[in-house]
């Protein structure tokens, strides 16, 4: 059987990590973070922001909504809103199919 890596989920996320995850600045984070009310980073006592893995989940949502499918911001907040079961199963399965993609990217490149 072969032996295969564990994901490691950390508890909690810098900003440098998650502007590095998104390829955005830190601005840009902070923004969303006031503009929509999913987000709520944690701070610690020097006031840095520190994400969970929720708030990772929701920012895909956002950058999903705003920047692939195009919605202004009041129109993804309102579809956030409005269908948020729905929207996070749809973010679920966008995650996988990334994977997925990776992992045959990765097989074609061993061929």
């Amino acid at each position: 059987m072969p032996y295969k890596e564990r994901e490691i989920n950390k508890m909690y996320y810098t900003m440098g990590e998650v502007t590095e995850m998104f390829g955005v600045n830190a601005s840009q984070i902070r923004f969303y973070e006031k503009e929509f009310d999913v987000l709520q980073p944690k701070k610690n006592k020097k006031g840095n922001r520190l994400f969970t893995p929720e708030d990772i989940e929701n920012l895909k949502i956002i950058f999903h909504l705003v920047e692939d499918k195009g919605f202004t911001l009041k129109g993804a907040k309102d579809h956030l809103k409005n269908n948020t079961s729905e929207v996070k199963e749809n973010q679920k399965i966008i995650d996988s199919l990334e994977k997925l993609k990776d992992f045959l990217l990765k097989l074609n490149d061993q061929i």
